[in-house]
């Protein structure tokens, strides 16, 4: 067995995120074929694969999974144990487009990174695609911790993340959200479940950012949600709320076609203002209600407290410099 799986070794990246933090204890990791008819070759081992093959973090390449806009997808064997190998895109390739918003207040290790990246350089462009990845690695591993349903990541070596395979509990892979059968009352059920995912996102200071039917598989234990490489922080983006608000809405758009009550919720307003407060937390019992306060702003009341708070910081200065 790779020494990677051993639960005291750990792989550091440059961003100080840990490769590997816990026992590796695949759910789906018995003994003798783990999916279901599987292909009687092995394929060859696409290009970006080869180091982590070479390294002997994967042994043998079993299959494509599928290829998406920013990644594509295989199935791998490391040991005696299948996991998921995500390997992204070149840029030029991706179809997702990174936009300003989701980059705002990423970190950029120094100054000579941030200028490359501002100025589009070669050098620029590398660091660019190091950040994106790793953004996803990062959150994973933090909504890993923080107990939300994310697939386990492993590590990330040379563009590629090794994380488990979502099965279905019945020897194959978990099908996406979009593509299973839904009754009104399991899509109630998955609504609740998710709304709580977004919550327990949240309390972990992140925001999914393209969450929807398309980026949700359904493992054996229900909703898992994955590729996160839009994920923002919660706290340091101005569009946080919108990414947010958008995030829920399409879960409900979604489910309301099964379950028209939840049609009317809004769950993005009430949890958000919890979280405003600072009393968000995982177990908060949710209404989907909430009262929008449309009465209009007393802009002279504003305006006045902005006045004494510029005499009184004023005053302070003042005050030391006499000192």
């Amino acid at each position: 067995m790779p020494d990677w799986f051993n639960a005291t070794t750990y792989n550091t990246l440059d961003s100080g995120i840990p490769a590997l933090t816990t026992p590796f204890i695949h759910p789906w990791s018995l003994p003798g074929p783990v999916l279901r008819n599987p292909a009687p070759t092995l394929m060859k081992t696409p290009k970006r694969l080869l180091p982590l093959v070479e390294e002997g973090l994967v042994d043998e390449v079993l299959s494509q999974l599928m290829s998406g806009k920013e990644a594509s997808v295989f199935i791998v064997r490391c040991a005696d144990v299948i996991c998921c190998a995500k390997v992204y895109k070149d840029a030029k390739q991706r179809s997702f487009r990174k936009s300003t918003s989701y980059q705002e207040n990423r970190k950029v290790r120094n100054s000579r990174q941030a200028r490359a990246m501002e100025k589009g350089s070669r050098y620029g462009r590398k660091m660019q695609e190091e950040e994106w990845q790793n953004a996803e690695v990062d959150a994973l591993f933090r909504l890993s911790a923080a107990g939300v349903t994310v697939p386990r990541p492993h590590l990330c070596h040379e563009g590629v993340l090794l994380m488990d395979l979502v099965g279905d509990g019945e020897g194959g892979v978990a099908p996406r959200l979009n593509d299973v059968e839904m009754s009104e009352a399991l899509a109630l059920d998955y609504h609740a479940r998710l709304i709580k995912e977004v919550v327990r996102m949240l309390c972990a200071g992140i925001i999914h950012g393209d969450l929807s039917e398309y980026n949700i598989l359904v493992g054996e234990h229900g909703p898992v949600v994955i590729d996160l490489p839009q994920a923002v922080d919660a706290a340091g983006n101005s569009m946080a709320f919108e990414m947010f608000k958008r995030d829920v809405i399409n879960l409900r758009s979604y489910f309301s076609t099964f379950a028209p009550a939840l049609g009317e919720t809004m769950y993005a307003e009430e949890i958000w203002a919890y979280y405003e407060e600072g009393t968000l937390h995982p177990d908060l019992p949710l209404t989907g209600q909430f009262t929008v306060d449309d009465r209009p702003v007393d802009v002279d009341a504003v305006l006045e407290q902005v006045e004494l708070a510029i005499e009184e910081e004023a005053l302070r200065q003042m005050f030391q410099s006499d000192e």
